[in-house]
Order: structure tokens, then sequence, then C-alpha cells
């Protein structure tokens, strides 16, 4: 078993902070697996709000898949403790924001694509179910009169 970040890094325009819309937040990810080095090729997704048991009924994790090209029954499961947000405090540098479980393949892709919720930093505004999928966003706060933005979205995937 390896455990996985998933870390990312942005410029923030007045943006306190970027953070999941709870368990049902799609994390579309690209997987490997570690026994023959298969990459899928379509996007995946992983949530918390979504479970499947694992072969020998030994629990359930968020993905449960065989490799097309081994057989290998592989499993990656969210580690809840492991997500976090994404802050001012960290603007322009990576930042863990989600942890993986991973037994046969591992994360080598990721797509940040829709759900986010962006929080203003000049007023109490949140935005909800912002887009990504453009590496960057930009949106007006009426409350306080200012644009806010998120730009250079980059990712990276760590051993923790």
């Amino acid at each position: 078993m390896v455990k996985i970040g998933l870390e990312i890094s942005a410029i923030l325009e007045n943006v306190a902070q970027i953070s999941t819309i709870g368990d049902e937040f799609r994390w579309y990810v690209k997987l490997k697996c570690t026994s023959c080095g298969e990459v899928s090729s379509a996007w995946q997704y992983l949530s918390l709000d979504e479970s499947t048991e694992t072969k020998g009924g030994r629990g359930s994790a968020s993905m449960v898949q065989k490799c097309r090209m081994c057989g290998r029954e592989n499993h990656v499961d969210i580690i809840k403790e492991h997500l976090s947000s994404y802050t001012s405090e960290s603007d322009g540098t990576f930042s863990k924001i989600a942890g993986f479980e991973c037994r046969g393949m591992e994360p080598v892709e990721f797509d940040f694509r829709s759900g986010w919720v962006v929080s203003s930093a000049c007023s109490k505004a949140t935005f909800n179910d912002a887009d990504f999928s453009e590496s960057e966003w930009y949106e007006y706060d009426e409350n306080a009169n200012q644009s806010v933005g998120v730009t250079e979205l980059k990712y990276r995937f760590v051993k923790l």
C-alpha cells in the first residue's frame, strides 16, 4: 500500500481559499497499474460518496478496477483526513489538498474540472461550482467591488 498526495499550486487574486464541495466532489484522474505499467486512456473519477467492495470482502475503496493488461485487481481510496483547502498563504507554491491510499495502481494525471468553491479575500462572498478546466478562473465580487481570480493552476503527485 502506497499513500499518494495531490498537491496543487495557483496564483490567487483576492481569493482567501479554494476548496471542494463535500463528499460528492469528483477527483478526475488517470491511473497507472503498478504491476504492468498500463496507464488508463480515459479519465476516471474518485469520490468519497461512492464506494465499491474489494475482492474477498476485505473492505471497500473509492475505486476498484481490474487492469486490462495484467488482470490484477487494484484499488484506490480517498483518505478523508488528508483533504484540505488551498489557501492564500500557499499562493504560488505547492500545497497538499488530497491524499489517496493506493494498492496496485497510482494516479499519474489530474484534471481540475468543476465543482470547486472559491472564497473571496475581500468579503464573505463564496463562488460555488467554479470551473477550473481551463487552468484559470475569473469572477467579480460585487460585495467588495473587486475582481477575483485563480490562474496558473498546476498539480503534482507526491508519495506521503
